[in-house]
């Protein structure tokens, strides 16, 4: 089907022309879309029950809902089933959809709806502003890393213990004690022996 609608806008593109059910499309892409939505149009209109005024309200109302029409062609389509809609007696107009265009025909608002960074490029002077900016940013970074770097090697060499040196200071200090105990042990020793002598 692909090759089928390829082939039938190529052959429309050959004569100068991207014209499909009677509008003539900017591009091959767009064209394409709206001979996918002629086919669309025919598979409805052969499965569609126009006795059933429910069955054509609800194709209507789902195919604006699911936005299955976009261009043209479609919108066509849907006019005229919006307008068999209205035909049929006891119809409010207001319990009715409208067709909803998503896209914009006025010139200033289609540029105002592109962001002003895809219109306009920046100046020299912002350009210069966001190197500055840039600048002072790397340099502000390698402060802070060597503020860390500075953190750590301090609690490294510290004599308090913390999370980087802990180890080595539990040893000393476990050390320091087990020296002071061993002293302590000798120096009662040498007591004892001395009340031994005395006593006998």
């Amino acid at each position: 089907m692909k090759n089928e609608a390829r082939g039938a806008i190529l052959m429309n593109s050959e004569n100068n022309s991207l014209s499909v059910g009677g509008y003539l499309f900017y591009t091959e892409r767009d064209a394409q879309v709206a001979w996918e939505e002629e086919r669309k149009i025919e598979y409805l209109e052969t499965h569609i029950d126009y006795s059933s005024p429910e069955s054509i309200r609800y194709v209507y109302e789902h195919t604006i809902r699911e936005r299955l029409f976009k261009t043209p062609v479609g919108l066509r389509y849907l006019q005229k089933l919006r307008d068999f809609l209205l035909a049929q007696p006891g119809t409010d107009p207001e319990s009715i959809m409208d067709i909803p265009l998503y896209i914009v025909f006025d010139r200033e608002l289609r540029g105002n709806t592109n962001p002003a960074r895809e219109r306009v490029a920046p100046s020299k002077k912002d350009r210069d502003k966001e190197k500055t900016r840039f600048t002072l940013s790397v340099i502000l970074n390698v402060l802070l890393v060597g503020a860390i770097i500075a953190m750590f090697f301090i609690s490294y060499v510290s004599e308090q213990p913390n999370v980087i040196n802990y180890e080595r200071a539990l040893t000393s200090r476990y050390a320091s004690w087990e020296q002071e105990l061993t002293e302590r042990e000798q120096v009662i020793r040498e007591k004892e022996r001395e009340l031994k002598i005395s006593q006998d």
